[in-house]
């Protein structure tokens, strides 16, 4: 891997991981694009384009860091916002954690292939442009009616918590984009979309930590067992270094971006954006440009 690659699939890491049209789908284009899913490199860039979403994770620490040490302060008894809102994270996280460990190798054996993510990013644009049918109501509802009251990221229940939790699960479908569940998840439970999307920021730092150390481990463990190159002699320290740092930076633009955006606009424009994808990567896979699958 080239130190260009490598700061082309960060940056399309840290834009697309908050954003809810799909990372997987984007990695998936972008590394076939690049030439990175050759037989013999598959594996390392696989595990690549995971740990590099540790720059995601530095992202949402640094733009959130008020709250993640309010959130500390819960753990050690010090604050009672802080402490409800770490309960509600671990809440929402088992269940992912959970069946992310039992179904890992069922889902990649399974869905990790062309018809799925297909499916998946059609099916996630259709049900978000739905969805999004409400984003007007939203903005007229806080202009016009003060005394109106949504649930926010504080005053959620742990059974909030646990329904974003659920709707995370699904996200375990390649193509899907777990920020599109637990944010449009988190709408359908009460939340306005702004705050759905801290919730689903802040969820992410363990939901994504998880991820990271699960696949370095497993390609560590893997590549001892099979006496093959590990990512970092495969790829080399520096690529992984660029991808981290690219990825951070892109991810905090992202989120500041979505932010804004879901405020005023809601989640409408993400659903056509993912159909937009899905049309160009049917394209693409009709003439052979880019594959999907284990022997991509």
């Amino acid at each position: 891997m080239e130190w260009w690659h490598a700061l082309i699939l960060g940056v399309v890491e840290g834009v697309t991981e908050y954003l809810p049209v799909s990372s997987t789908g984007h990695l998936i284009l972008t590394a076939s694009l690049l030439g990175l899913d050759t037989p013999d490199i598959k594996p390392s860039v696989d595990a690549f384009n995971i740990v590099v979403q540790g720059g995601a994770i530095l992202a949402v620490l640094g733009l959130y860091r008020d709250t993640v040490i309010d959130i500390i302060k819960g753990l050690l008894g010090r604050s009672r916002t802080g402490s409800k809102l770490a309960l509600n994270l671990v809440v929402a996280f088992l269940p992912a954690a959970i069946l992310g460990v039992l179904l890992a190798d069922y889902i990649e054996a399974k869905l990790f292939n062309a018809p799925a993510v297909i499916a998946a990013l059609f099916l996630g644009g259709v049900w978000m442009i739905w969805l999004g049918r409400g984003a007007k109501h939203h903005v007229d509802v806080e202009h016009h009616d003060p005394d109106h009251h949504q649930i926010t990221v504080e005053d959620m229940t742990w059974r909030t918590a646990l329904g974003i939790g659920l709707f995370q699960t699904v996200a375990m479908w390649p193509g899907t984009s777990r920020s599109m569940m637990t944010i449009a998840g988190g709408t359908l439970l009460g939340l306005h979309p702004r705050e759905a999307a801290r919730f689903s920021f802040l969820l992410g730092l363990p939901t994504l930590g998880g991820a990271c150390v699960y696949s370095l481990f497993k390609n560590l463990r893997e590549s001892a067992a099979n006496d093959q190159p590990n990512m970092f002699e495969a790829l080399g320290w520096t690529p992984i270094l660029i991808g981290v740092v690219c990825a951070t930076i892109s991810a905090a633009a992202a989120v500041k971006f979505l932010v804004a955006f879901l405020n005023k606009h809601g989640l409408r424009a993400f659903g056509w954006y993912r159909i937009a994808l899905c049309a160009v990567m049917l394209t693409l896979l009709a003439t052979g440009v880019i594959s999907i699958g284990a022997g991509a």
